[in-house]
């Protein structure tokens, strides 16, 4: 499955037809034909391809000072406060009566960790996610029955900890890697959902 679309270019005002193929790769040709050198820019179509050295790097440095624990039951906790109807699949938590309480509940920082634990073999296999994730992508989908959407909010509140944590170092690069790896692997993760 192809998509065309078409683009004025600003350096030749020639109308450039943009061919996307599935894998959403851009080929860039002229009404002559395809444009010698044609630049591919699967990173720029693609947010959950994170396919950069430089993305790659930026990923693995913030990961290498991540305190899985604290993080991740931060990020979880968050998750629950800010979006409180997410807190549905956590009722056998205990207390998560208010925010003091949900980001102090021990259970709920040991999930944390562990979903934190499993992003960490994200950051190993940054391009086989969907097979890195299948399993548990079958798990949440099939066994506990989890809204696929929640991946996504909780990848977001993770970019979010992460930014409050490495403050200036967090610069928009990295954000932009980081939110290419969470976005993948929400992506990942909702797979098996039919």
């Amino acid at each position: 499955m192809c998509r065309r679309m078409n683009l004025l270019s600003e350096s030749t005002s020639k109308v450039l037809t943009v061919k996307m193929t599935r894998t959403e790769t851009i080929d860039f040709h002229t009404a002559s034909g395809p444009k010698p050198g044609a630049m591919r820019w699967n990173h720029l179509i693609n947010p959950q391809c994170v396919t950069l050295a430089e993305e790659k790097a930026a990923i693995t440095n913030v990961w290498g000072k991540v305190n899985v624990e604290e993080t991740g039951g931060e990020a979880l906790g968050r998750l629950l406060v800010v979006y409180p109807w997410t807190q549905r699949f956590f009722d056998s938590f205990g207390n998560l009566s208010s925010a003091s309480a949900i980001l102090g509940n021990p259970k709920i920082k040991a999930h944390g960790k562990k979903v934190l634990t499993s992003l960490g073999e994200a950051v190993k296999n940054l391009d086989n996610l969907k097979a890195t994730f299948s399993k548990l992508s079958e798990l949440h989908c099939d066994k506990l029955h989890v809204d696929p959407e929640n991946f996504r909010l909780l990848g977001n509140v993770l970019v979010v900890v992460l930014a409050i944590h490495f403050g200036k170092e967090f610069t928009p690069e990295v954000h932009a890697a980081w939110q290419k790896l969470v976005t993948g692997v929400a992506s990942a993760l909702a797979h098996k959902y039919h």
